[in-house]
């Protein structure tokens, strides 16, 4: 996986063959989930500070010039940015999730210790709506006690209304679950490609 460049708007971006976008909370882990799935440390800015990802950041997946990216969108929910830098992602998010045809998959990111939010749910209701396919990951894995974990897949899996088969729980800082959804995410842009 490479970094090809970030984007102000969606309507800036080029042609591909395929995208999947990865959406979720302000401090959910999607910088550091890139960073697992690209086995490198720094490929995406990672911060203490919620919002760190302020534009459409673009790698691509499967070599050089494969057609084949996953896009980096700027958070929702928290952040520490004035209401008007909130809104202006906000709508970058909305034309993108609306409008790009080449985006065959959203990776909706649940932070696994908190569960799904409200807004998670109107999120994923948003999404439905749109009729974008949507692959639910639960991030920070390690952070939920093992005596807790069978009881915390059935509750969120119950939240979000699907079967927790359909979920793939994931820990960027211990790796669990990072091959898998690699695969899935290979996949998802091979079938469009």
């Amino acid at each position: 996986m490479r970094f090809v460049r970030s984007f102000t708007s969606a309507d800036d971006l080029p042609h591909v063959h395929a995208e999947v976008a990865l959406v979720g909370r302000s401090n959910v882990g999607k910088s550091s989930l890139i960073n697992a799935l690209a086995q490198r440390k720094s490929l995406a800015r990672t911060s203490k500070s919620p919002g760190a990802t302020r534009l459409l950041n673009a790698f691509e997946v499967g070599g050089s010039d494969s057609g084949r990216w996953l896009m980096d969108l700027p958070g929702y929910g928290f952040a520490k940015v004035s209401k008007t830098e909130q809104q202006r992602w906000a709508e970058m998010l909305n034309t993108y999730i609306e409008e790009r045809e080449n985006l065959v998959s959203v990776l909706l990111l649940i932070d696994s210790e908190i569960g799904p939010t409200a807004l998670d749910l109107q999120t994923c209701q948003w999404l439905e709506h749109l009729n974008r396919e949507i692959c639910f990951v639960a991030t920070k894995a390690d952070k939920v006690r093992p005596a807790k974990s069978k009881k915390r897949r059935v509750d969120l899996a119950q939240k979000l209304g699907v079967d927790k088969s359909e979920i793939t729980w994931v820990s960027a800082n211990k790796g669990t679950g990072i091959a898998e959804l690699r695969r899935r995410i290979s996949g998802l842009l091979e079938i469009r490609g």
